[in-house]
């Protein structure tokens, strides 16, 4: 790590709290040189010292750190396993769980869930807890608007039900906006509340260091009740999940044993 990149980390987290140093390196530095390119800035020390000063790159900034890639069931196949599989043998346990959407992005995962869970029960029985670092996202699901883009494996069924068109677009509708609880959090810095039944996390592992996976895997656990769930994205298979107390459910979904 180059002394200049060293000490940009050193300061954002003592900013923000944010550990650059569990990310990918590789990856994070050249996202973030290519920021700092675009504001005319040779080193990241100048850089940040503007960013401190102007919210607008500060805020460009936690967008451009964070992965905001999302779409209603995404891997359709793993959503119809949640839903045929794991989700009944959790009502036969606990009959309203707690659920949580972290690292949810634009929203579209969160939605996903509760649309789901209006197959098993009243939406108005319905809490998801939503987070994600960053803000200016948070908002944007918030606003529940999507393109065509995003909407592309959502069952027809499902879109006439629980979206509206307007313009070029579609809004979730207002019953399943209510189910959802947005909430700013950092994952590796925050605390997480416990007792959940359902933890989704998916596409967000994958760039992260290795113990900062070890780590998050070990929080997510204690967060989950014993027989809870971690369902994890296409590319972040457990491969040690008894490290975590964790069993194989199905294919990326992890029971808390």
């Amino acid at each position: 790590m180059s002394q200049d990149y060293e000490q940009f980390v050193v300061n954002v987290k003592k900013k923000t709290a944010i550990d650059l140093s569990l990310y990918k390196e590789a990856q994070m530095k050249r996202r973030l040189e290519s920021l700092r390119n675009k504001r005319g800035y040779q080193d990241f020390q100048s850089y940040f010292q503007a960013m401190v000063n102007n919210d607008e790159m500060f805020n460009e900034f936690l967008e451009r750190m964070t992965i905001n890639v999302s779409e209603f069931y995404r891997n359709a196949k793993r959503w119809e396993v949640l839903e045929k599989r794991i989700l009944p043998r959790l009502f036969v346990e606990r009959p309203k769980l707690k659920l949580w959407s972290a690292a949810c992005s634009t929203g579209e995962e969160p939605y996903t869930l509760a649309m789901i869970m209006a197959k098993f029960m009243p939406l108005a029985d319905v809490s998801i807890l939503a987070t994600d670092l960053d803000r200016a996202i948070l908002e944007r699901a918030k606003l529940g608007l999507y393109t065509d883009r995003s909407l592309k494996e959502v069952p027809s069924d499902m879109l006439d039900a629980h979206f509206t068109k307007e313009g070029m677009g579609y809004y979730v509708n207002e019953n399943i906006k209510r189910t959802v609880h947005f909430k700013q959090q950092n994952l590796l810095a925050d605390r997480f509340d416990q007792q959940f039944d359902l933890i989704i996390c998916r596409n967000v592992m994958i760039y992260f260091t290795e113990e900062a996976k070890h780590e998050l895997y070990q929080k997510f656990s204690n967060a989950l009740r014993p027989g809870g769930v971690l369902f994890v994205g296409s590319t972040e298979q457990i491969f040690n999940p008894q490290l975590y107390q964790f069993e194989s459910e199905d294919t990326f979904f992890y029971k808390k044993v």
